[in-house]
């Protein structure tokens, strides 16, 4: 089974880019579900952070307030590695048993939506990277507009992770998001064109990095 990963930075289209595959008939697993799921109500991470930090963090039905973690891990580097050291072995377990239950049921090739896949160290466990990218202020815009996170929250998520120009030194493939949609998907396609190729004949069209324009 091949195994792509989605990754960019916060703000960039990643969602939007892996709707796009799904649309096209791509499997699609979104690393912010499966953190949902892992700190589900009863769950060992769940506990473990009710435990640590206390109450105030979770709402009245014991579900965990994702706004007021946010705000925490954004504005306090300790926190944030608490968190990710915590979170991170948990979350990549239940991606590769997703991963194998989908193999097991004769998936060829699945998609993984990972924000942290470099800052995690995650990328080698991927048969191929793709890097959405986006200007800095699109990505700013992106997160006042549909998270409505204020502007030193938005800092920190933006320095918690890697600039966009080292994950794009590392892509196999690049999608352009800076224009608008209708560039974005036929990016996406001949991307999807390609992978498909892979799985055929195993052959990439060109080297290592590929970006489609």
């Amino acid at each position: 089974m091949l195994k792509i990963a989605i990754t960019g930075g916060a703000g960039s289209g990643k969602s939007t880019v892996a709707r796009m595959f799904r649309e096209l008939g791509a499997e699609v697993l979104d690393a912010d579900e499966v953190a949902r799921a892992v700190v589900a109500v009863g769950r060992p991470a769940w506990e473990e952070l009710r435990r640590i930090w206390g109450p105030e963090f979770f709402h009245e039905d014991g579900s965990l307030d994702r706004a007021k973690v946010a705000h925490r891990v954004f504005s306090d580097p300790q926190a944030r590695r608490q968190l990710n050291e915590l979170l991170h072995p948990q979350i990549a377990r239940e991606i590769k048993e997703r991963l194998e239950d989908l193999e097991h049921r004769g998936a060829d090739l699945v998609m993984v939506e990972v924000p942290l896949l470099f800052e995690a160290g995650l990328e080698k466990r991927y048969d191929r990277v793709i890097v959405v990218y986006a200007e800095l202020q699109d990505q700013v815009g992106r997160l006042e507009g549909r998270d409505h996170r204020d502007a030193a929250e938005i800092s920190g998520i933006i320095k918690a992770q890697w600039p966009l120009t080292d994950k794009l030194a590392r892509a196999d493939y690049v999608v352009d998001n800076r224009g608008p949609l209708n560039s974005t998907r036929r990016q996406v396609k001949n991307i999807w064109r390609d992978l498909k190729k892979i799985l055929l004949t195993g052959l990439t069209a060109g080297g290592k990095k590929v970006s489609v324009t």
